[in-house]
């Protein structure tokens, strides 16, 4: 369910000479930019591609074409060489054909080029570091292996489900190391900080894994960061080197993301550093302040496969046996009544209210298995592209669900 309002323009600002910003209107500046409706996700498919990106991949590709050992990133082979000739009875041994080119290898290329603006030979020194680096840390096993890291999983950094258009959508939570003795645990020497670095590539690998690298397919995932309680101070190094080896190791496989649970300071931060920040990079962020988490990840990924911590209807293993039954989504208005018959219910089973993105459906069922939705609106200061959404907390109101009484 997600229901929705009305978006009304901003109160305009008051104007005058001299007049300084108010914080509020840097809030608003700043989500608008992280709230951009220009994203638009880059096309992988050679059609769509212009002269000049066509012109940078041919010469990425001849330039590994030089590289006498066989090059791959991801499990893509990125410079195939010709099959050895046919022998010389060839009509006893079948003519043995060229080494076919891999379509997923010109999607790998290309997220290299993008990484460095369409420099041919900076992506090409890009592409040899993740391949080095590759080698050295052991990327394409550490899937099997056990870093001793059950605890986090499904809490600090996980994937779970996939987008409205099918990306995997990798969720990070670091508010657990508010606690001293986790922190300690997971980050007290270096070696456990490797450890954990491990780890965090071991959950990024999954993400990639999931991913089709296809023109034309999935070739990115979501990341939905939840800033709540995150200490920020101790956590700077580890964020760093996450950082570091994300960007230098992965480049462009990260299609959006979304920051949720952000406090006001984040947009303001944000406002002051996004000048320098490209229209593409800014169109890939998304903002939710606490109180506005459901709503905004709604936009994005079903209720079904949101995890229920964050007001979804997802729990730990329901993917487990593959995807879930969609939910039904549709609008109410404030006030209004809606008589809903659910099946599978047991006579007189409690059921618990539903929270929906800004509103509280409170249900009671009968004999019948039929179950009164009222709505009470929750009117929250929420903003979206340019425009603020109106809210009035006069009108923030909740009704008790009565007991149909129907025959």
């Amino acid at each position: 369910m997600s229901p929705t309002t009305t978006p009304t323009p901003a109160p305009a600002a008051p104007s005058g000479k001299g007049a300084k910003r108010s914080l509020m209107s840097s809030l608003i500046d700043a989500t608008a930019l992280l709230r951009s409706s220009s994203f638009k996700e880059d096309s992988y498919a050679a059609a769509a591609l212009p002269a000049s990106e066509l012109r940078a991949l041919a010469e990425l590709r001849a330039l590994l074409a030089t590289h006498a050992d066989p090059i791959s990133i991801w499990g893509v082979p990125l410079n195939p060489h010709p099959s050895p000739p046919p022998p010389a009875d060839a009509a006893a041994v079948p003519a043995a054909a060229a080494a076919p080119a891999d379509e997923r290898a010109d999607v790998v290329l290309l997220k290299f080029l993008r990484a460095r603006d369409f420099r041919v030979r900076d992506a090409h020194a890009m592409l040899l570091r993740c391949a080095a680096w590759r080698a050295e840390f052991g990327a394409d096993a550490v899937l099997d292996e056990d870093l001793g890291f059950k605890d986090l999983e499904g809490v600090v950094a996980y994937m779970h489900g996939w987008d409205r258009e099918g990306h995997p959508v990798c969720y990070n939570a670091y508010g657990v190391f508010k606690d001293r003795d986790m922190y300690d645990r997971v980050f007290g020497d270096g070696e456990r900080l490797a450890r954990f670095l491990r780890w965090r590539v071991q959950v990024m690998e999954r993400g990639v894994r999931a991913l089709t690298l296809r023109p034309g397919g999935v070739n990115a995932i979501i990341q939905v960061t939840d800033l709540k309680d995150m200490p920020k101070r101790e956590l700077r190094s580890a964020s760093n080197q996450i950082l570091s080896l994300f960007q230098d190791n992965y480049p462009e496989m990260v299609a959006r993301k979304v920051f949720i649970n952000v406090p006001w300071y984040f947009s303001v931060l944000f406002s002051m550093i996004s000048p320098f920040l490209t229209e593409r990079t800014k169109s890939k962020f998304v903002i939710a302040r606490e109180g506005n988490v459901a709503e905004t990840l709604y936009k994005f990924i079903r209720p079904e496969l949101v995890p229920v911590q964050y007001g979804g209807l997802s729990r730990a293993g329901d993917l487990e046996n593959g995807p879930p039954k969609p939910a039904s989504e549709f609008t109410i208005k404030g006030g209004e009544k809606v008589f809903l018959e659910i099946d599978g219910i047991e006579v007189c089973a409690a059921i618990s209210p539903f929270l929906c993105a800004n509103a509280l459906l409170s249900c009671i069922g009968n004999s019948r298995r039929h179950f009164q939705i009222i709505v009470g609106i929750f009117f929250f200061p929420i903003l979206h592209s340019s425009n603020q959404r109106a809210f009035d907390t006069n009108k923030f109101r909740t009704q008790r669900a009565q007991r149909n009484h129907m025959s």
